[in-house]
């Protein structure tokens, strides 16, 4: 299933984060819903389901992690009958300055980084500043991923300027399944911070 531009909303909830996926329309707008994703908060092994709609109807696939709390881990993405499609890791090391991601799909391997170093370098640096770390401040971060074997754009992931979380994403590369890509660009949201 491929999808080549697409928009991942946040709605903000008390003790779950909650996605909704939409399919882009020729003009630029947002289309119909393709996925609606949850994320329990403070859970051991990071775990997130998508589902058709809202309600919850029924499961499309889902990403969980192989490790417990652990920087490194390595996140699994499952089809609607749970075979594994793909995966996706942070680099923990080439992260320190800039947010550094592996994604991989059958016959596919892409590194995506934060498209701006000074952008993050100043997150960093905004939340060891005192009194200022605390002060929220939506820094519009944005990541490239290209092909490991050539460089080719394989996904790009473009936060809007707004005080939800919002994203355009764009799959260049039509080796890339749907559910995938969907799986990643949430993950750039709801596990960046660790």
């Amino acid at each position: 299933m491929q999808v080549p531009r697409f928009f991942v909303r946040q709605k903000i909830t008390l003790m779950v984060n909650r996605y909704l996926v939409f399919a882009a329309n020729p003009d630029g707008t947002e289309g119909p819903l393709l996925a609606f994703a949850e994320q329990k908060r403070m859970k051991l092994k990071e775990e997130i389901t998508f589902f058709t709609d809202e309600a919850r109807t029924r499961t499309v696939f889902s990403f969980k992690a192989r490790q417990r709390l652990d920087v490194h881990a390595e996140h699994d993405v499952f089809d609607e009958s749970g075979h594994p499609i793909g995966y996706f890791r942070k680099e923990f090391g080439a992260s320190l300055l800039r947010s550094t991601w592996t994604l991989g799909a059958p016959g596919l391997e892409a590194r995506g980084q934060e498209r701006r170093p000074v952008i993050a370098v100043l997150r960093r640096i905004w939340t060891l500043i005192p009194y200022l770390g605390d002060v929220w401040v939506p820094f519009v971060f944005h990541f490239d991923f290209v092909d490991v074997h050539g460089g080719a754009p394989v996904l790009t992931s473009e936060r809007q300027k707004a005080i939800r979380d919002r994203y355009t994403v764009t799959v260049q590369d039509p080796r890339l399944d749907f559910r995938v890509a969907a799986s990643m660009a949430v993950a750039l949201d709801a596990l960046q911070s660790r």
